[in-house]
């Protein structure tokens, strides 16, 4: 796993690693248990017949309640997590809506009474500036197909899909800069869609903001967002087959 810099990936890593220990020693226990008996009850010369069993009513109970127990255990732990790391605080530090377009990323701000974002393209990595020890909110559009917005850094990602609402938060714990991916097998330049996180101090990042507001190409009333299938449900609607473009 990649050293953890969000509060709410500490979570995920905690349960990947619990998950992973619960399931080395059950296989252990398992194990033991298959071949265990091969050992135990061989027979140890030529004119010894083995004790027949026909149940062992411990065993049985324990095969069937401990099963039980795993699977909750599990289901509320998950549970526990899943709930950490999609909660939606009401009032976020900040809000960026993140596009995913054939074959890029576009990320917009806030900033003051209008939005400042940057946009990438096959051949140009667009950078997310975030501030460190604040909580970021993700707002995700697609208006093409579905992609899947992801920082291995912060242990989360979430698909981006058109017409629907997705989002979630994180809190970045360290500044510096991070690799980002679409995790979504979505098309011939799949590849493309990678994307660098800056985490920055408060104080550089509404420096930044400031900066690209001196750039009317990087300035718009509204977020683009990439047309009407990034916020409109059509596709739930329309009976057709493969991407719409």
């Amino acid at each position: 796993m990649p050293e953890i810099k969000s509060e709410q990936g500490e979570h995920i890593l905690a349960l990947w690693q619990g998950a992973w220990i619960a399931a080395l020693i059950t296989g252990v226990v398992t194990w033991t248990l298959i071949l265990g008996p091969l050992y135990w009850f061989r027979r140890r010369s030529d004119d010894e017949v083995p004790v027949q069993t026909r149940y062992n009513l411990p065993v049985e109970i324990f095969y069937t309640i401990f099963p039980i127990i795993m699977v909750i255990a599990f289901f509320s732990h998950t549970v526990r997590v899943q709930n950490i790391a999609t909660e939606l605080v009401p009032d976020p530090d900040v809000t960026v809506k993140v596009v995913g377009q054939k074959w890029s990323w576009t990320f917009n701000h806030e900033f003051e009474d209008e939005y400042v974002y940057v946009s990438g393209t096959g051949d140009d990595i667009p950078t997310l500036v975030i501030p460190v020890d604040q909580t970021v909110e993700f707002d995700l559009y697609s208006p093409d197909v579905i992609h899947n917005f992801g920082i291995p850094a912060f242990a989360m990602r979430m698909d981006v899909v058109p017409g629907e609402d997705n989002a979630y938060q994180i809190t970045p714990t360290e500044e510096g800069t991070y690799a980002g991916k679409c995790y979504e097998l979505c098309g011939a330049y799949h590849s493309r869609m990678l994307f660098n996180v800056d985490v920055v101090s408060a104080t550089e990042y509404d420096a930044y903001l400031a900066e690209l507001a001196q750039d009317p190409d990087h300035v718009s009333s509204e977020p683009v967002l990439g047309g009407a299938y990034s916020t409109e449900p059509y596709l739930n609607e329309l009976d057709i087959e493969g991407e719409h473009e």
